[in-house]
């Protein structure tokens, strides 16, 4: 489906990414499960607990932001890195307007993530 370029493993409770920082891959979690989560204040939410062969970090990725949200490890995990030139090909090759509809489903995603964080407040 995807071509990976690189694998990572990761140990129990270490993070991915950190939300806020900059979103430049794209990953497949190949062994283990990712945990998504925001902080409000102290408060750590749970958006959600990804497991094998879910793709996460799309939303940054798509939109050329900050990360939406913080990925942990839980447990031992294993993530592939999705190989950027390919998944710019295939999405490049995609009409003007799909493309166009991509960006706005992955920007309304990170609305909502926004709001719902915010009513957690």
């Amino acid at each position: 489906m995807f071509q990976i370029v690189k694998e990572q493993t990761f140990n129990d409770q270490q993070i991915i990414f950190k939300e806020g920082t900059f979103g430049d891959w794209m990953y497949v979690i190949e062994e283990g499960t990712v945990e998504i989560s925001r902080m409000i204040g102290k408060r750590k939410i749970i958006i959600a607990n990804l497991k094998v062969g879910e793709i996460f970090g799309e939303v940054a990725y798509i939109n050329k932001e900050g990360r939406s949200a913080t990925a942990t490890a839980v447990g031992k995990t294993t993530i592939g890195m999705i190989d950027r030139d390919f998944f710019d090909d295939e999405f490049n090759g995609l009409s003007s307007a799909f493309q166009r509809l991509l960006k706005t489903l992955a920007q309304r995603l990170k609305i909502t993530t926004d709001v719902l964080i915010e009513l957690q407040k």
